[in-house]
């Protein structure tokens, strides 16, 4: 239990456990994580789902997101960096970890210590493995990520050949996984899918056989000749939508609500927030909440006079967003709200069922994995629903 300064005992906690000094909330539901994550698993067929926890589990937390996934069935992890695979490895010593990030020059040992698979997308960095491997006499696994399209970490059709040419390589580790990356999974339609997916094919029938990976959340539902040995699903665990202007079948995994701090009577014809871009209309109450963009709640989701903006709720309530949106506070109208709803102390829900993540993120005009990981620090984490 958490506890305040020295002697002073323990602090007081509002229901599920939140301390009452607590500014914001997020509140994150394993059971609809673990409903996700079996439906993305019913959706590959035969091949293995894994689970992408990098970025802290998407703003969420390592520790309690691979647990419930583990204990869904997840057995294959990704993450990007040497410090995420630590903390999933402290947490599941019996899963396969694989590092987006690749193989770090001279950090070897950080890999094989912790049992760690790095994705080798270079030539250098295969060559690289495969000396540590003989130097230890021991054939450590590495996954192979090669360019079909995304241009960004994946070797390239040239070193691939330069590689294969030396086929003796290949004797030195274990090549546990080959794969690449759909950069457009998200639209369906995109011609660049089946490019990616015929390059792929090509690609990896001059390596020596081994397991197949080329789907994220989007591939995965693109069907069957998309799924190889195994999908990666990242997004749609967390309840974000896998395609863009589609219906999402998944669960709603994240709560946000903030603590109303401030209450105030507002003019008509007054002005709200940095730059008075928000003009009162009428007489009105605004509420200020502890939340701002150092929480996450992206400043692009200010509001200006005559503009449509989020809305968040007190109850049944709809809560407009008014002005801009600040470091650590947003300004909300609560006119229409009782009073006795609407005050110092009260809760104000910022995204949930009824407003989600990728609802504030089209206004926002990005992605549900942005403001998933720009969640702060800050913002106090309660996990219901199991681990």
């Amino acid at each position: 239990m958490s506890r305040g300064p020295a002697n002073s005992g323990t602090v007081k906690r509002t229901r599920k456990g939140v301390p009452l000094s607590a500014r914001a909330v997020l509140t994150v539901d394993l059971s609809a994580l673990r409903s996700n994550w079996a439906r993305l698993n019913e959706v590959s067929g035969r091949a293995e789902c894994a689970g992408v926890v990098k970025a802290d589990a998407y703003g969420l937390g390592i520790a309690p997101i691979a647990r419930a996934l583990t204990n869904e069935g997840c057995k294959t992890f990704f993450v990007a960096s040497i410090d995420e695979g630590r903390i999933a490895r402290e947490v599941q010593p019996g899963a396969v970890i694989y590092i987006l990030d690749g193989l770090l020059p001279g950090a070897e040992a950080h890999y094989s210590g912790f049992d760690l698979r790095p994705v080798l997308s270079s030539l250098a960095e295969v060559r690289d493995w495969a000396a540590y491997c003989r130097a230890r006499n021991q054939k450590l696994a590495a996954a192979l990520h090669i360019e079909t399209g995304m241009h960004r970490l994946a070797m390239p059709e040239d070193e691939l050949k330069q590689l294969v040419a030396v086929p003796d390589i290949f004797a030195a580790f274990d090549l546990c996984l080959v794969m690449s990356h759909l950069a457009c999974a998200d639209d369906p339609a995109n011609p660049m899918n089946e490019r990616q997916r015929h390059l792929f094919n090509s690609l990896r029938a001059l390596l020596p056989p081994a397991p197949a990976s080329l789907s994220n959340s989007g591939g995965t539902f693109l069907g069957p000749n998309y799924h190889y040995d195994l999908v990666r699903p990242g997004i749609a665990l967390y309840g974000g939508r896998a395609h863009e202007g589609g219906p999402n079948p998944m669960r709603t995994v994240v709560r946000m609500a903030a603590r109303i701090v401030h209450l105030q009577k507002v003019a008509a014809g007054e002005t709200i927030g940095y730059g008075g871009t928000f003009k009162v209309q009428r007489p009105s109450r605004i509420a200020t909440i502890a939340c701002g963009y150092a929480d996450g709640f992206l400043r692009a989701l200010s509001v200006a006079t005559g503009q449509p903006g989020p809305v968040g709720y007190i109850g049944d309530y709809p809560v407009p967003v008014v002005g801009r949106v600040s470091m650590d506070f947003i300004t909300v109208d609560v006119t229409d709200v009782p009073e006795d709803l609407a005050r110092r102390g009260g809760w104000v829900e910022v995204m949930g069922d009824r407003v989600t993540v990728d609802d504030l993120t089209d206004q926002a005009g990005t992605i549900g994995y942005e403001l998933l990981s720009r969640l702060g620090p800050r913002v106090h984490r309660v996990y219901e629903g199991g681990s």
